[in-house]
């Protein structure tokens, strides 16, 4: 008789069951997240729907959702500090309504990659303003990042379309809703930020752009579920994912939607394959990501502050 095969067991021990299951969410609602693009785009041959209807979308099905969680959990808003939740909202409306506006201006692929420059502009914040964290890594992260953005954009010469400042637009906004998210979390728990920021974020878009609003057919209604439905689940895997992840490997995998974005572009959305020089440009971006991750997480370790 021949020889068995030996069979390979591995078994992994609770605490890295536990960052497998953060890892998979943190990569998972990267995947919603770029999934709530993907449904944008295919809305656009069949109905017509402004990308301020897809935020408002996005934003009361995200306040249904927190109201729900909370009377379920019995959990009671907590605000100490209004002018750091008003930050939040509008920071988040101005990055959510950017990307979508991206997405319908540009390609979904673009309107990703650009999305993800945000960590490059939270960098320049904290260069600006925080002398104590300025490094010459972080500046050629920076320079090397916005190289990738400048390939992405314009892989076959030195023209610059107006419409990509949407893309560059929600990754600047997304770092100030980063910014602030990160100094709210001092005062109040998550579950009064999602409150606040679903709940006045949703008038705040209505009263801007009531007149794209309108009572949706099936169809309509289908997609703005589809595109609200993924992104909430994206907020909530994440939120959940980087219980049982570090910084670094959360950002890591987090910027992987940049590569999701390049790779399922043509497949999903038929759109064009991104160019030698736009998938130079996006790992260029990538990679920038990885890094300035890794920086963070020392400078936080450096200065005592927990990175979890």
């Amino acid at each position: 008789m021949p020889p068995k095969t030996p069979k390979i067991i591995i078994r992994l021990n609770p605490d890295q069951l536990r960052s497998l299951a953060g890892c998979l969410a943190v990569f998972a609602s990267a995947f919603c997240f770029y999934m709530s693009t993907v449904a944008i785009q295919w809305s656009r041959s069949r109905v017509t729907i402004d990308a301020s209807y897809f935020v408002f979308a996005r934003f009361l099905l995200g306040f249904i959702v927190v109201c729900t969680v909370m009377k379920v959990r019995q959990r009671r808003l907590n605000i100490v500090n209004h002018h750091l939740l008003l930050g939040r909202t509008f920071a988040n409306c101005a990055a959510v309504f950017c990307f979508f506006k991206a997405v319908t201006a540009t390609t979904v692929a673009q309107a990703n990659i650009l999305n993800m420059t945000y960590p490059l502009f939270i960098a320049i914040f904290t260069w600006i303003f925080l002398k104590k964290q300025r490094d010459r890594i972080t500046l050629v992260m920076v320079l090397v990042a916005f190289t990738g953005a400048w390939l992405v954009l314009s892989p076959g010469g030195f023209g610059l379309n107006p419409k990509h400042i949407w893309g560059l637009m929600s990754g600047l906004t997304a770092a100030a809703a980063i910014i602030y998210l990160n100094l709210s979390r001092q005062y109040h728990d998550t579950h009064t930020i999602l409150f606040y920021m679903f709940g006045l974020g949703s008038v705040v878009i209505y009263l801007l752009f009531y007149r794209h609003i309108f009572f949706p057919g099936p169809l309509e209604f289908y997609y703005l579920m589809l595109c609200a439905s993924t992104g909430i689940a994206g907020q909530y895997l994440l939120t959940v994912g980087f219980r049982y992840v570090t910084a670094v490997e959360g950002g890591i995998i987090s910027s992987t939607r940049i590569l999701l974005a390049a790779l399922f572009g043509p497949l999903l959305v038929a759109e064009p394959t991104l160019t030698l020089t736009g998938w130079t440009g996006a790992l260029l971006i990538f990679s920038a990501n990885v890094v300035l991750a890794g920086r963070k997480t020392k400078n936080a370790m450096e200065n005592g502050v927990s990175t979890e």
